[in-house]
């Protein structure tokens, strides 16, 4: 009976540490296969992607339409130099530079006289003089303006505004 127990027990023992043997052997394949690996890596940076491509996204946008209403006013300005002043031309110039429909000539095209004095002008008679002996200057003022709003707002970041532009050139 003794010999049949050792016997037992002993098939018990080879199965057992087969068993343990193929667990173990198991458990050291599955650590070492790496299919999967980069869908779980892509699941944890995803959100992180996300996070800065969102904001840099709005940045960009704000950047591009706040060139197209800078593209809209120098056109305002261009047609104010072609033509002389006449505001429902400029006007005109400004609503249709570019594929923005929302750019408006707001405020209004503007005449006025003056003398350059650094970086202004300032007001003086038409058709006088100026204290430097240039004859005075007429100038017309073009601003255009947008309505911006970011897809996602950012409180600091990318906020909703209204983007503006200013030209001044003179036309005589």
């Amino acid at each position: 009976m003794r010999d049949s127990i050792k016997e037992f027990v002993s098939g018990i023992r080879g199965v057992w540490s087969s068993a343990y043997a193929r667990s173990v052997t198991a458990v050291r394949r599955t650590l070492r296969d790496s299919r999967g690996a980069a869908a779980v890596e892509f699941a944890l940076c995803a959100p992180l992607l996300i996070g800065f491509i969102v904001p840099i996204t709005d940045i960009g946008m704000r950047g591009y339409s706040s060139l197209q209403v800078e593209i809209a006013a120098q056109a305002g300005g261009r047609y104010a130099i072609l033509h002389g002043w006449d505001s429902t031309g400029i006007t005109n110039a400004v609503t249709s530079a570019t594929g923005f429909t929302t750019i408006a000539a707001s405020p209004a095209p503007a005449s006025s006289c003056g003398c350059p004095s650094g970086n202004t002008i300032g007001a003086a008679t038409c058709g006088g003089t100026c204290a430097n002996g240039e004859t005075v200057g007429t100038y017309v003022t073009v601003n255009a303006q947008a309505p911006f709003t970011p897809l996602f707002p950012l409180p600091g970041i990318v906020d909703a505004t209204t983007l503006t532009s200013q030209v001044i050139v003179r036309v005589n």
